[in-house]
């Protein structure tokens, strides 16, 4: 935590004791913090990009000043390297839709929530645009041509480039100029405020079930469409087609009582380009995010954002428009369909150092525990054993002699056990236990031999693979 921000809060709520912590984050290079003050609850934002901090900070107080459902700013940096917000609950959409996502089947309670967040877009969108000095918005103040090039070559280069897939540049190029024209083609009063990343991780859910619109810092002026593209295309939101053309009635008829006139078909025939680009730039961010900086929940999100845009270029209403983009897009969905995934649980079982940070799931899915072997006396502090590992048996008989790391164990073993039960009984594929100490040498190593042991001993119908992230000579010996 940067010393600015805490200097922020002292400066803010004086006297009075404050607790912090950070909160985890999958695709922003800001990093949010838990402020607990006067009883209350706020997030701390720490961004090192100033002029987009500005236009959070901007769009975030015009917006509130229009009555929109949007944190408050209360307090700001002089150097606005950071400021303070009014905190607006711990669960996204994205979450609270969660077995919707999984099973494919979502209730009643999910529909109606999705309704309540879609049918408040058009308010932020035509309500929220009035009086906006745009210039304010970060890094551009308008959806134009340059925009789009950027989003189209983000995709071209970040992700097509990296699937190793030949590519006619030319047809591509000409695929492009003609998605550029049906995107600027729109008429005037069709353009509001432009959220840019209106998704269901960008909408909270407060504690009276009221949703709030976060994360709005790259707004700008464009076309309305572009925001009902994101939210309903969301990869991993994995609406069905039914839910997708109800929830787009639903923001026509909110759209309406903001005083636009539209055409119900004309809307949704134009819709359809703004799904394809605004799939294009997700797919250039997973490509970038995942492929490049390794992040698993953005490399998770490749294959749904291939599978939409592969059914929609090869749908009949615009078939045959794109030809390159269609073929290139059905040759890479097809590769992500002849992946094969596994059919039964694979329980990873690892050790690390927590000087060189926490590991990574792998997985895409969360699930699982990190244990903490810092508390146990380390083997590291004698000689004989600095140059050993906890693979080897001096140090294995020194740490199973010392009677808290067995009860420590065992408390590690209650909790595995029920989830691991719980997972082959859902039929889950993908399971993570990691143990950290100081160097991931003695401690952690031990722990996770003898969890790993302990799995494949209690449920043989399991996979356990077994990793040693700093000790890699260990790699799967047990």
């Amino acid at each position: 935590m940067d010393n600015r921000l805490l200097q922020l809060c002292y400066n803010t709520f004086g006297d009075a004791e404050i607790g912090i912590s950070p909160i985890s984050g999958q695709g922003s290079n800001r990093r949010y913090y838990y402020i607990e003050a006067d009883g209350h609850i706020y997030v701390g934002t720490e961004g090192e990009n100033v002029a987009e901090n500005r236009a959070f900070i901007y769009l975030s107080r015009h917006f509130s000043k229009m009555g929109l459902p949007v944190p408050e700013v209360i307090a700001v940096a002089d150097d606005e390297s950071c400021y303070l917000q009014t905190f607006d609950g711990t669960q996204s959409v994205f979450d609270l839709i969660a077995e919707g996502r999984k099973s494919g089947e979502f209730t009643a309670e999910e529909v109606k929530l999705l309704a309540k967040v879609i049918s408040q877009l058009p308010s932020l969108q035509i309500k929220g645009n009035e009086g906006l000095y745009y210039s304010k918005c970060y890094p551009i103040a308008e959806f134009d041509a340059r925009s789009i090039n950027w989003d189209l070559n983000y995709f071209k280069y970040c992700f097509l480039k990296t699937s190793i897939v030949d590519i006619d540049e030319p047809a591509l190029e000409a695929d492009f100029d003609a998605l550029r024209e049906r995107l600027l083609g729109i008429d005037n009063e069709m353009w509001g405020f432009m959220y840019r990343d209106f998704q269901s991780r960008n909408v909270m859910i407060n504690a009276d079930g009221a949703p709030t619109f976060i994360d709005f810092q790259g707004g700008r002026r464009g076309p309305v469409y572009y925001d009902v593209a994101s939210f309903l295309w969301q990869a991993k939101a994995a609406l069905p087609s039914w839910l997708k053309s109800q929830l787009t009635d639903e923001y026509l008829t909110a759209l309406k009582t903001q005083g636009i006139e539209v055409d119900d078909e004309e809307f949704k025939a134009t819709l359809r380009y703004f799904v394809v680009f605004r799939l294009l730039q997700v797919l250039g961010a997973y490509g970038f995010r995942g492929r490049f900086e390794k992040k698993q929940h953005f490399i998770e999100s490749i294959s749904p954002a291939l599978a939409s845009l592969a059914e929609l270029l090869c749908s009949d209403e615009i078939s045959g428009e794109f030809p390159e983009l269609q073929r290139l897009i059905k040759i890479l969905h097809e590769r992500e369909m002849a992946k094969t995934e596994p059919d039964h649980l694979v329980v990873t079982v690892g050790s690390f150092s927590y000087k060189k940070g926490l590991p990574q799931d792998e997985s895409g899915n969360g699930g699982g525990y990190v244990f903490d072997c810092r508390a146990l006396h380390n083997p590291g502090r004698y000689d004989q054993y600095k140059k050993l590992t906890g693979h080897d048996k001096p140090v294995i008989d020194f740490l199973a002699q010392i009677p808290n790391v067995t009860t420590f164990l065992n408390a590690c073993y209650e909790l595995v056990d029920n989830s691991v039960a719980t997972y082959l009984r859902r039929a889950f594929t993908s399971l993570h236990i990691w143990f950290g100490c100081t160097g991931g040498q003695h401690r952690s190593v031990y722990c996770a031999e003898q969890m790993a042991q302990h799995i494949a001993d209690l449920f043989p119908e399991a996979e356990v693979k077994l990793i040693h992230r700093e000790q890699p000579q260990l790699a799967n010996k047990k």
